[in-house]
């Protein structure tokens, strides 16, 4: 039996708003799994060292201990030494700061986002995975999940998962896609910051989005897709990173047993 925890890992105050970091941590009988890890601990104990005042400014990142995953982990009951694997969508330091605490975990992540991550793009920060974690990439896949590429991660759990390529934030950016008690929860990441980008395609994150967007053409043909999805499959719970609206959505629900 697994549980499904949803935690909030990153606050950030910027000019359009409040954010947050919507992580996922699956508890099993013998182990821990996150999906995304958050502004870690040593982030926030090491600010400006690792993340650096241009882009703390930049982005409006808060810190509190309490807020990281390691702690959120300590504070359910929980051994942090227990996460073995890190599925990341993917690797922008408020995704992956909080990877770092956990050393010896896994990370899943694409192939195409790790190369981008590898070329040099000014947008990483490499101290996420200065500790030289182990990394396991996913190449393309002839699977499918509701009209999406899937790219299966066996993590030898009772449980399809899924990372589904969703390009356009970044080069490599994906979702994961979670089947629990015959449902489908689907995370999207920063394919969208705010879900109203779904629906107001003149709201001002809108702008933000395009800014950050390594290719906004595929990010707009990415929101696309999510856009048929949600129409087609109401079924399917959809949710991104920054919403707070979303996680306190999932977060009500409280943690589920699948």
């Amino acid at each position: 039996m697994v549980k499904i925890h949803h935690l909030n890992c990153v606050e950030i105050q910027s000019p359009v708003g409040r954010a947050i970091g919507h992580c996922l941590l699956l508890e099993t009988e013998n182990r821990l799994i996150l999906i995304d890890a958050g502004v870690g601990l040593i982030d926030t104990q090491q600010p400006n060292e690792r993340i650096g005042n241009e882009l703390i400014d930049m982005v409006g990142f808060r810190f509190n201990e309490e807020w990281t995953a390691i702690r959120q982990i300590e504070g359910l009951g929980l051994n942090p030494k227990s996460v073995t694997d890190c599925i990341v969508s993917h690797l922008d330091n408020d995704h992956i700061g909080g990877l770092a605490d956990f050393p010896n975990a896994t990370i899943h992540v694409g192939i195409e986002e790790y190369d981008n991550y590898q070329s040099g793009n000014p947008r990483y920060l490499k101290t996420p995975l200065s500790h030289n974690p182990q990394i396991e990439t996913y190449k393309q896949s002839d699977d499918n999940w509701s009209g999406f590429e899937a790219r299966r991660i066996d993590l030898r759990l009772d449980m399809d998962i899924f990372l589904i390529p969703l390009f356009g934030h970044t080069y490599g950016h994906c979702g994961v896609a979670i089947k629990y008690m015959n449902k489908w929860l689907f995370y999207v990441g920063d394919a969208y910051y705010l879900r109203v980008e779904l629906e107001d395609t003149v709201h001002p994150v809108n702008e933000l989005a395009k800014m950050r967007a390594d290719d906004n053409e595929l990010r707009i043909e990415t929101l696309n897709r999510i856009r048929k999805l949600v129409t087609e499959h109401p079924e399917i719970d959809v949710f991104g990173y920054h919403d707070i609206e979303e996680y306190n959505k999932f977060k009500g629900y409280g943690n589920r047993e699948v």
